[in-house]
């Protein structure tokens, strides 16, 4: 019986105030509802000093609810006019589902127009304000770290891709998505723009969403979403964690700006272990970091087919499975899908001194309310960007 047999079960009173989902949201089974005075007292009037971060669609507080349990409270924008749907998505996506890699909602508040998700606290924040940021963490990312997290997730994906029927696509995997709990094993977190791809379907069309950076150059393009789109964007996080830099830095000399290009040319000239995080002091293992490197190629080949299912992602992490280096082609590079105005504007290129941990890419952020607009109406006229908006506006 598939995990979402019994995910619908009908409420004799629906929750009131969120007319125009009031139906779906009631098909919810056992769906925790929370009252608005609750989570304002759990937050302290959601005060600043318990904001922890800033969603697509809108702040994330900490907070601390009856009987002593402390949970994430996301509270959607008033001003979002995708949120509901997204709300909404993000709830019977994942309210049933369990699984160690996994984020866990607990529950929603639905009075008047607010609409607030509660999850699970998890301690120490995303690796995008860990690993990647310009601010300072306690965390010590040693190697061993770095390959907890990568199996972790792609155990999360694996999951969500293979065991959950129907299988559901994330859409957004980047680093900010991924938080880790006080021991460190990675969470994968926001539903908000999830799919569900059922059995019988190899794809669906979609309008693009995401993260410039990490968009698979089959979906950006034409829109055709499969989970092969989500293995493009955890090879590009692979890269970042055993990296320790973003995607994308425009500080840096032309030739290192984008992650993907610089990880091919080492791979090329067999100098991979140059790429490893130098902030490891060189206590890693060389060659079982060049295969993560390797591994991360394979999931960003051009040509979708080629890339492996996570299943199979996991198993050559933890070496269960030989990496077979014939099969590695040319990867999808995210300098074909973006606005280049780096490459169009020398001046902006700094020296290497710069923190190659800086993400200065204009990305789409998931669930920007003007994130549609901002790829749609772009003055750049390369080529790439001709077709990348092109197909943007076509796509249903």
């Amino acid at each position: 019986m598939g995990c979402f047999s019994c995910f619908f079960h009908r409420r004799a009173h629906p929750p009131k105030g969120f007319p125009q989902f009031e139906d779906e949201l009631s098909d919810v089974q056992n769906l925790k509802l929370y009252s608005y005075k609750e989570l304002r007292m759990a937050t302290d009037d959601f005060s600043p000093a318990n904001k922890i971060g800033e969603g697509g669609f809108g702040p994330v507080y900490w907070g601390r609810l009856k009987h002593g349990k402390y949970a994430a409270i996301k509270v959607l924008s008033a001003e979002s006019k995708q949120g509901a749907r997204e709300f909404l998505t993000e709830i019977k996506v994942i309210y049933e589902i369990e699984h160690e890699n996994l984020a866990k909602l607990r529950g929603c508040c639905v009075e008047g127009d607010h609409r607030i998700l509660v999850y699970d606290y998890i301690e120490n924040n995303s690796l995008a304000q860990t690993l990647l940021g310009n601010g300072h963490s306690s965390i010590q990312f040693s190697w061993r770290t770095r390959t907890k997290i990568c199996i972790g997730v792609a155990k999360g994906l694996a999951y969500l891709h293979e065991e959950v029927r129907p299988h559901i696509v994330h859409r957004d995997i980047k680093a900010s998505n991924i938080l880790l709990d006080k021991d460190l094993t990675a969470k994968i977190s926001d539903f908000g723009l999830a799919k569900l791809l059922p059995a019988n379907m190899t794809h669906v069309s979609t309008r693009v969403a995401g993260t410039i950076g990490y968009l698979a150059p089959e979906y950006a393009i034409r829109g055709q979403l499969t989970r092969k789109a989500d293995v493009y964007s955890f090879g590009v996080l692979l890269i970042e964690i055993v990296s320790g830099r973003c995607n994308t830095n425009s500080l840096l000399p032309l030739e290192d700006q984008f992650i993907l290009e610089r990880t091919w040319d080492l791979y090329e000239r067999n100098k991979l272990v140059e790429l490893v995080d130098t902030s490891m002091h060189g206590d890693f293992d060389a060659e079982e970091a060049c295969k993560y490197l390797k591994i991360g190629l394979l999931c960003t080949q051009d040509i979708s087919k080629l890339r492996p299912m996570m299943s199979t992602v996991v198993k050559m992490l933890s070496g269960q499975k030989e990496i077979d280096e014939h099969k590695i082609t040319k990867p999808g590079l995210i300098s074909d899908f973006m606005d280049l105005k780096i490459r169009s504007n020398p001046n902006k290129t700094a020296s290497a001194n710069h923190d190659p941990k800086k993400n200065t890419d204009t990305s789409i952020s998931s669930g920007s309310d003007n994130a549609e607009h901002s790829l749609a109406s772009s003055n750049s006229t390369t080529p790439s960007t001709m077709r990348f908006t092109d197909a943007w506006d076509q796509t249903p």
